[in-house]
């Protein structure tokens, strides 16, 4: 390590984590988003409440050695490549839209702990640091029954209803709609909630750090009323989706390492507690006030059936 070092606490999806700031040119203002979640001295955990991981940023710090390369995951118009070295240990490269080095993120085999080393400017080293942390809140909180869901999420009488669908299906165009003309609506988040059985058994979705294009970083949180699995159409249709057909789109929604057996099968073993509790629907839609009149008068009758 070099320089000063700073431990700063967050809380997501109720969740503690620390990431230790090392030189003088890495301060928590790389992580603007996160500054919600942020945790007062009063607040800090005690040891009766361990940390879901550790990560230190630290610009001095090299790899003694380089994994091999296993996968590839994209992140929209950026790229993360997966290394492993022989002991499990995890190696991250991120690279932006535009082909720059952003961050190499090296993390434990169970992701309890980790080190990222930044590169470029300001803009660059935030981004790095941001998909180091999403990553590192992802695969650590897969054993943990917590899962990141690709996801617009809209928050209605006190409960949370995810748009899941890849990116250009509109998500957010419908949850727009909901806040437009559902009267007592909120954006909870638009791109990555959190999704947890919590430990009274309740599944609940939570803002985080990680919203899209979409500034939305809100420390909320409610139980789900329903998923909904959006497809653009000439018409507006809704149906409740059969069992296999559901847990095909919650998988594809998961940030989940199909490499790593111990990710992959926590992830589908929360999914099929996700699945017992929460109806998941399929809406063919126009991006008009009908469907999301037609998705919010389904599900939340179907909460009440």
């Amino acid at each position: 390590m070099c320089g000063s070092s700073e431990n700063v606490y967050y809380r997501v999806g109720q969740h503690t984590y620390c990431v230790q700031f090392t030189g003088d040119g890495n301060t928590p203002d790389l992580l603007a988003s996160s500054a919600p979640f942020r945790q007062t001295n009063e607040s800090v955990p005690d040891a009766q409440e361990p940390l879901l991981f550790r990560l230190v940023v630290d610009d001095c710090w090299e790899p003694q050695q380089k994994g091999v390369e296993i996968g590839k995951f994209p992140c929209g118009d950026e790229v993360n490549e997966v290394y492993r070295l022989a002991d499990g240990t995890y190696q991250f490269l991120t690279i932006d839209a535009l082909r720059r080095r952003c961050s190499l993120l090296q993390a434990t085999p169970d992701f309890s702990s980790a080190k990222v080393c930044l590169n470029g400017d300001a803009e660059m080293r935030s981004f790095g640091l941001n998909t180091a942390l999403m990553m590192m809140y992802a695969f650590a909180g897969a054993t943990k029954q917590t899962v990141l869901m690709h996801a617009s999420v809209v928050r209605k009488d006190g409960r949370g209803y995810l748009c899941l669908g890849e990116s250009g299906t509109g998500k957010s165009t419908h949850t727009a709609n909901w806040l437009r003309y559902i009267e007592g609506t909120d954006l909870m988040n638009d791109d990555n909630p959190v999704v947890r059985v919590c430990e009274d058994g309740v599944v609940r979705v939570f803002g985080s750090p990680w919203s899209g294009k979409t500034p939305c970083y809100r420390d909320v949180e409610a139980p789900i009323g329903g998923f909904l699995q959006l497809k653009q159409a000439p018409h507006n249709r809704i149906r409740r989706m059969e069992t296999f057909e559901a847990y095909a789109s919650l998988l594809s929604s998961c940030s989940v390492m199909k490499w790593d057996r111990t990710n992959y099968v926590a992830v589908n073993d929360t999914i099929g507690v996700l699945l017992e509790q929460v109806p998941v629907y399929f809406l063919e839609n126009l991006p008009d006030e009908a469907a999301c009149r037609l998705s919010y008068e389904t599900m939340s009758q179907g909460l009440k059936s």
